[in-house]
């Protein structure tokens, strides 16, 4: 045998291979044509792409980490916090989240208090650095992007301010995310020559990609104080007059929830499973005192590859079809699953009132066409598409009957319904929905809605964008 022959039957052979492998993978239908699409028109290219991103893969150190911690997790958080009885939630959404956690993280709900929710850049700025000059103890972040330009550099003199005077400070940040911050260190080697200790989250290295997949990103947005005060939510470390400005997208449209008491302490347990999971150091948060009960509860909602299911996107489909009156929605990329789309759409068959509040401007354009491609059946469906007008909206959030809340870092996409490592928050006190609900009225006022008429009439080209893009969505 010739080598050209040898290598065309090798070739040929891993192609067999390949599809195989991907059509006995266990994945959505819609994934699986996909990736056979982009292997069949675009083969040695498909074949690498596949390699590289075709299946969620950990990497074996983080995989045995992640599936030794679940245990000694669940544990130390119910010692943490013994005595604290949750009281089930009331609506039928709520008690299916209720349900589905309890089952997955042993707890059903964490106590809460003092909840407020920021929409404001300054007042967010403002309550962190509050907050961090207040700290006694320790002060954990975790952030997707950290961009040290505006008043993230009065966060950092804070941090090592606080670092100088005795509080331990920890920090996780995405290395794709903010590889600026990676590469040019001059901000990172002074909170490290101050005793901060910050680490990559899921770096990546070209010849451990073969191992573990490329593209899973740590997501999460975290601040904890002594592990009693928490913030969360969909902004980054950056200040939206300087991120992104280039993008003609306008500024970034963000909100964020800051809370206290015993859920605090729970996501101060999420960061020490990220923390062991990166580093393999096991830092398991203690209280220095006890935390007093509260009447309030929300659910804690970890999603990512560690887990080893798609639990955000079972809560969110619990909680749509359980909707009654209304739904609307907050998301900066809309290109849910074939299974959500379907929910929100039988949602406003049945009568039930759903609105989306997309950005009218995306700052990626496959994501925009992707999104664009669902807006057909949503719109002949009855659901409400509106478009928001002053900047990129950011925030993600899901409110239900204003029964239910759901906020967190999560988009409506694959990639954080499947890939990104995303912590959300269900809210079922009735106050607390009604301030994020407030917010999403407020996002909807500065929106105009797609009307169903003008969308049939759109040009041809239009029309292609989005089939193309429609087929690669289960991937995005």
């Amino acid at each position: 045998m010739q080598i050209t022959d040898f290598w065309l039957v090798f070739y040929w052979f891993l192609l067999a291979t390949v599809f195989l492998r991907v059509l006995f993978k266990r994945r959505t239908v819609g994934a699986s044509l996909a990736w056979i699409l982009i292997i069949a028109f675009l083969p040695l290219i498909g074949l690498v792409l596949y390699f590289s991103f075709g299946e969620i893969q950990l990497g074996g150190k983080r995989a045995e980490r992640a599936q030794a911690m679940r245990d000694p997790f669940i544990q130390n958080l119910s010692n943490q916090l013994s005595g604290h009885s949750p009281s089930p939630p009331k609506s039928s959404a709520a008690k299916a989240v209720y349900a589905l956690m309890e089952r997955y993280l042993g707890t059903g709900a964490l106590g809460y208090h003092a909840l407020d929710v920021f929409s404001e850049p300054n007042d967010i700025f403002d309550q962190w650095l509050a907050d961090i000059k207040s700290a006694k103890h320790s002060i954990r972040a975790t952030f997707y992007i950290w961009h040290p330009q505006g008043r993230v550099l009065e966060i950092i003199d804070a941090l090592i301010a606080a670092q100088q005077r005795g509080v331990k400070v920890e920090i996780l940040v995405d290395n794709v995310g903010s590889w600026r911050f990676f590469l040019f260190k001059s901000h990172l080697n002074r909170m490290r020559e101050a005793g901060i200790q910050v680490e990559a989250a899921l770096p990546v290295f070209l010849g451990r990609s073969i191992f573990r997949r490329a593209d899973l990103r740590m997501h999460r947005k975290l601040f904890i104080i002594d592990h009693k005060i928490a913030y969360s939510g969909s902004m980054n470390m950056a200040d939206p007059r300087f991120f992104n400005v280039g993008r003609n997208v306008g500024p970034w449209i963000d909100m964020v929830i800051r809370f206290e008491g015993a859920a605090a302490f729970g996501v101060s347990k999420i960061f020490s499973w990220d923390w062991e999971v990166e580093t393999g150091e096991r830092r398991f948060p203690k209280l220095k005192e006890p935390i007093a009960q509260s009447e309030q509860w929300l659910t804690m909602i970890p999603s990512g590859p560690d887990l080893g299911s798609d639990v955000i996107s079972q809560v969110m489909l619990a909680s749509i079809y359980r909707a009654e009156r209304t739904i609307m929605v907050s998301s900066p990329y809309f290109v849910p699953s074939e299974s959500l789309c379907d929910a929100l759409c039988h949602a406003a068959q049945r009568g039930v009132e759903v609105t989306l509040l997309l950005p009218e401007k995306c700052d990626s354009i496959l994501a925009g066409w992707a999104s664009r491609s669902f807006y057909s059946v949503l719109l002949e469906a009855g659901v409400n598409i509106r478009l928001f007008q002053k900047g990129l909206l950011h925030t993600k959030a899901l409110v239900i009957d204003e029964q239910i809340a759901i906020v967190g870092s999560v988009n409506l996409d694959m990639r954080s319904l499947q890939l990104n490592f995303e912590l959300s928050f269900a809210l079922y006190n009735e106050t607390s929905c009604k301030k994020v609900s407030a917010l999403l009225h407020h996002y909807k006022n500065d929106s105009v809605a797609v009307d169903a008429g003008k969308w049939r009439n759109r040009g041809r080209l239009s029309r292609l964008a989005e089939r193309v893009t429609y087929f690669v969505s289960p991937l995005l």
